[in-house]
């Protein structure tokens, strides 16, 4: 009982290297600077929540699992699609074990719970969070896009195809269609949505 708090403070230490850890995908592409996990999983956790607000299951149970799908790369880092091919990497449950080993159990049942059922991917809220991480990343391209990186195309296509939903696919044609500050024109010309 008195590891507890020290285990749950480190967890909560690992999961502050999201912060740190960049999305190395984005280095092949050529963007210096890349997103942090962490900024990956915020937005994708608003994703997660519209899209399946609009499916009709429940934005929190999308988000919250939003919130913890890419926490093992803590350990494992994110490994580019490039390199999967040629590595043999734990499944994102084992290192979750691993992750939460010693921690209350409320809390390990929380997170484990979390990871599993994004995993796999059978309730309408892990395919929607599923949906929100690709629709995220193809957002992201789009974005780095009009910052000037032109190698981003495979991976707005991949994203694209990856896309189960009618609320994603909607919303990735729009993202497609519209540039990313064309909301900010829209705020600053006075336009009220009425």
């Amino acid at each position: 009982m008195a590891e507890e708090p020290s285990r749950l403070a480190g967890l909560l230490y690992e999961i502050g290297l999201l912060k740190r850890y960049r999305r190395t995908g984005w280095l092949v592409a050529g963007v210096r600077d890349p997103e942090s996990i962490a900024d990956h999983s915020f937005r994708t956790a608003v994703i997660a929540s519209v899209i399946t607000a609009l499916e009709g299951g429940n934005p929190e149970r999308a988000a919250f699992m939003s919130l913890f799908h890419d926490t093992q790369e803590t350990r494992v880092t994110d490994i580019p699609y490039l390199a999967k091919p040629y590595l043999k990497a734990a499944r994102n449950e084992e290192v979750t074990a691993d992750q939460v080993r010693g921690l209350p159990e409320p809390v390990a049942e929380m997170v484990s719970g979390a990871v599993g059922e994004y995993e796999e991917k059978t309730s309408l809220e892990a395919v929607c969070a599923r949906d929100a991480d690709k629709l995220e990343c193809l957002i992201q391209a789009i974005e780095y896009r009009e910052q000037g990186h032109q190698n981003v195309q495979p991976w707005i296509d991949s994203s694209l195809a990856a896309l189960k939903t009618p609320s994603a696919k909607r919303l990735a044609d729009e993202a497609l269609g519209t540039g990313s500050l064309e909301w900010v024109a829209r705020v600053l010309n006075g336009e009220r949505d009425t």
